[in-house]
């Protein structure tokens, strides 16, 4: 499995608190069967500023450390971005971080709102060759409130990545309905943890995919992971959901991901 939503680089955010908490969570994303995970530590949120060149290092030392202690997980780089009136201009500075050297970029609404800015904000990126993923707006207000208004930015161009938190209940009932909602709906195209802590918030990749293997059926659970291994290639997301594929088609294509495995 992979996991494009993490915070398991040391000393960065509210994530991992130092190498201890690293080394722990790496070893259990690997008892879940996680195989390469990609940092995203909180950038531009008011709160921490982690530039490109400071994940890119931390990043390098921790695979370094990693591979020294026997753990064998991958860590690639990337941030979670808030969105701000800065973001383009720091793009163009080389401060942000694509996720995983790809051209997919992960993008954090407020969680009380869309910004006004956001479609054209994602018109931007676009144009830039950079496709924004927005990081779990089930948990934002005004989409568990207004879920096509979500849809309006997917239509943009953005796509959308649920925590796996979320869809077990781990933030409470409202957001669980919002997340599956949102994900049968189909204007959800990836799943990750968004894992800070193996206590506070573990990585539960593993129980999010059964939970929806269980409720909407393997199809969905390749689905997702196709996209998730698209992030790591560059390529091209299965941009429609099981719901809104012909089965053939959509059986065709996963039969092809999954026999170059």
């Amino acid at each position: 499995m992979i996991d494009i939503h993490t915070h398991i680089l040391p000393g960065l955010d509210d994530g991992a608190a130092d190498w201890n908490d690293t080394l722990n969570m790496a070893r259990a994303a690997v008892s879940e069967g996680i195989t390469t995970i990609i940092a995203t530590p909180h950038h531009a949120n008011g709160t921490y500023m982690n530039t490109a060149q400071d994940v890119a290092e931390h990043t390098h030392t921790i695979n370094e450390k990693l591979i020294a202690a026997g753990v064998p997980v991958t860590i690639r780089t990337g941030q979670e971005i808030r969105v701000h009136d800065d973001l383009l201009d720091a793009w163009s500075r080389n401060e942000l971080l694509p996720l995983a050297g790809s051209n997919y970029v992960l993008i954090e609404m407020p969680a009380s709102r869309i910004p006004k800015s956001m479609i054209e904000l994602i018109h931007e990126l676009t144009i830039l060759r950079l496709k924004p993923i927005i990081a779990h707006p089930e948990r934002n207000a005004e989409v568990v409130q207004h879920p096509q208004r979500l849809a309006e930015l997917i239509e943009a161009g953005a796509y959308a990545q649920v925590t796996s938190h979320s869809l077990l209940g781990g933030f409470g009932k409202r957001i669980e309905q919002s997340a599956w909602s949102l994900l049968k709906a189909g204007h959800i195209h990836i799943v990750s943890s968004d894992a800070h802590h193996i206590v506070r918030r573990g990585f539960r990749l593993r129980e999010a995919y059964d939970a929806i293997e269980r409720r909407m059926g393997e199809q969905w659970v390749q689905y997702f992971q196709f996209n998730a291994e698209a992030v790591l290639n560059g390529s091209i997301f299965m941009n429609q959901s099981p719901v809104a594929r012909s089965s053939s088609d959509f059986i065709w294509r996963l039969t092809s991901f999954f026999q170059k495995k």
